[in-house]
Order: structure tokens, then sequence, then C-alpha cells
């Protein structure tokens, strides 16, 4: 398969086309094909969360070294952060690199810490979407773990797109729970530990409640609101602050 690309195509046309070639590929192969196109100019971004061992353990045959951005908004359950640790211990990932919220916009816009209660969006935006943002301003390409059959917005996610100026990788894109069910099996794999206290979906502590048993796997995320998504997939307008009294 050959990935070179005509110097005039737009960075949209590079990614369509990309999509075209990788959308049938294996997670494996498409995780191969950003790696070898970007280098070190390409980032995974991973929540180190219930469904996340599938995707590094394929990242880390490929280049255990390649830079792992892991968002601890400073409200992540004890036990994500201890999973964090242990797993890239196991996968030997030598590059994961922790983001944290600003002290200044925390300071400034919820010094209580409690924004979460009167403003899910905005402290979403202040403790990931920001630190991502200005994590991601050293690369051209970044990889993340959503699929499909999460639902939502996720529906007709494709495997490559080009969005906010970086192209990005989604290689799960097309795959079902009992395929990264049996990845995870065959490369025993441990599970978040929150799995078996029934939260299929894990993200910080005040926004995430355990699911029902047939319930969609995000239903526990932001439940009772309208809220599916953190924001860190959402396209914004360059510049321009969602949020007032917050620079982007």
């Amino acid at each position: 398969m050959s990935l070179a690309y005509d110097m005039k195509e737009t960075p949209t046309a590079i990614a369509d086309r990309l999509d075209a070639q990788l959308r049938n590929a294996h997670p494996g192969a498409i995780l191969a094909a950003a790696v070898e196109m970007y280098g070190d100019r390409l980032a995974l971004v991973s929540s180190f969360g219930s469904e996340s061992a599938v995707l590094l353990h394929m990242a880390a045959q490929v280049d255990s070294a390649i830079a792992v951005l892991f968002l601890d908004t400073g409200m992540l359950f004890g036990q994500t952060l201890d999973y964090r640790r242990s797993l890239a211990a196991k996968l030997g990932l030598t590059g994961v690199r922790d983001l944290r919220p600003r002290f200044e916009d925390l300071a400034i816009t919820d010094p209580g810490a409690d924004l979460w209660k009167t403003d899910t969006d905005a402290c979403c935006h202040i403790r990931k979407v920001l630190p991502l943002d200005l994590a991601l301003g050293g690369y051209d390409a970044w990889i993340t773990g959503r699929k499909r059959f999460q639902g939502g917005s996720r529906l007709r996610l494709p495997v490559v797109e080009f969005v906010d100026g970086k192209m990005k990788f989604n290689p799960l894109a097309n795959w079902t729970r009992t395929e990264l069910d049996a990845y995870a099996s065959y490369n025993d794999l441990p599970a978040h530990p929150l799995v078996a206290a029934g939260f299929p979906s894990i993200g910080c502590w005040p926004c995430t409640s355990p699911v029902e048993e047939g319930q969609d796997s995000r239903s526990g995320r932001w439940a009772g609101s309208q809220k599916t998504e953190c924001g860190i997939h959402m396209a914004r307008a360059p510049g321009v602050a969602p949020f007032v009294g917050v620079d982007i």
C-alpha cells in the first residue's frame, strides 16, 4: 500500500484518501501507517480507561517509545492513576506524558474545584481541552481510541480525518466490542479495576456512574444530561475561546 501523497493535495484530500485506503485495515496496520508517515510528530491520546489497553498494546508493538498523552484532570479515580502507571510499565511504553490543567486556569475559573456542579462543559474545557490543545501544538497528527459502536456522534467515525489542522487516526473505529474483548483476552491484557464494579466507560469521578446491564456503555458519563463528549473531539474555530475568560 502506497502512503505517498502529491504535494498539491489538500490535507482534507489526503485524509479522505488515507481513510479509503485504511478503512478495512487491521488497527495495527493503521497504527504502523501513522507512525511511518509522521514519526515523532505523532502522538497517541489515551485516557487509560476501560478500553484503552488494546490500542496501547498495539501501539507498543509498533513503537514502544511513541508519545502517549494522558490527561490527568485532577478529578480522576485513584484506580485510573494506578492503572496508568502499571499498564504503561507492563507494555513497556516509555513515552507516556501526563498533561495537567494550568494552575492559573484553575485559580481563575475553578478555584473551589466544584465547577463540575454548575458547568460540566467549562470544567472539561479547562481540565481536558486546553491542556490537550497546548500539548498537541507540538504534533502534526494524533491517534484516538474512539469506536463507532460507542454510539452518538461516533456512529459515522472515519478511520482517518483532518480536524483543527491535525491529521487524526482512529484505528479502532470499525472494531466491535467482541473483537476488543477477544484481543484483550488473547494478549492477557489487564482490565481497568473499575470495570468489574460496573463502569464500562470511565472518566472523572464526579461525572462517571456505574451502568446497569444492557445499558449503553457510555450512559454512565454525565448521566442525566445531554452531554456525551468532553470536548476534545469537537471541532473548534481557531483562536476562538468557547468560554469567557479562557484563552486558547
